[in-house]
C-alpha cells in the first residue's frame, strides 16, 4: 500500500538512515515483476513527497504537455541501446525548438547532470 500525505512524510523521516531504495519500497512505491523482482518507482515516490509538502505536480500546470496520441509526458529520458539519449518531439515543441537550433552541452560527472544551453547562433 502506497503511503501518501502526512503518513509518507512521517515514514520517510522515520527511515532517515535507510538507503533510498529501501525507503521507496517501505513506503509502497514499487511494483513486482513476474519473476518476483521489485521495481522501485522513485519518480512517483518523490512526486508524492512534493505533493505532501504542498508543491504542485507537473501535471497540474500548463507545461505538463501531451505527446502524440494523448500520452502525458513523463519527463524521464532513457539512454538507448546505441548510447543515444533521445529527448523527443513533444519536449522540443514545448520549448519551441526548431531544426538547426544549436546548444552548448555542459555536464558534471558527479551526479550525472547534463545541461543544454542555447548558443548565440540559435
Amino acid at each position: 500500500m502506497k503511503l501518501t500525505g502526512s503518513e509518507l512524510i512521517a515514514k520517510t523521516k522515520e527511515l532517515k538512515g535507510v538507503s533510498e531504495s529501501e525507503r521507496v519500497i517501505a513506503c509502497g512505491y514499487f511494483s513486482t515483476s513476474k519473476n518476483g523482482k521489485k521495481r522501485k518507482n522513485y519518480n512517483a515516490y518523490y512526486k508524492a513527497i512534493a505533493e505532501a509538502q504542498g508543491y504542485k505536480s507537473s501535471g497540474d500546470n500548463e507545461t505538463s504537455g501531451i505527446g502524440k496520441g494523448g500520452r502525458k509526458l513523463s519527463y524521464i529520458a532513457t539512454v538507448q541501446g546505441n548510447g543515444n539519449l533521445l529527448i523527443g518531439k513533444a519536449y522540443t515543441a514545448l520549448l519551441d525548438l526548431k531544426a538547426g537550433d544549436n546548444f552548448e552541452i555542459q555536464f558534471k560527472k558527479k551526479g550525472k547532470v547534463i545541461r543544454l544551453l542555447p548558443t548565440e547562433e540559435s
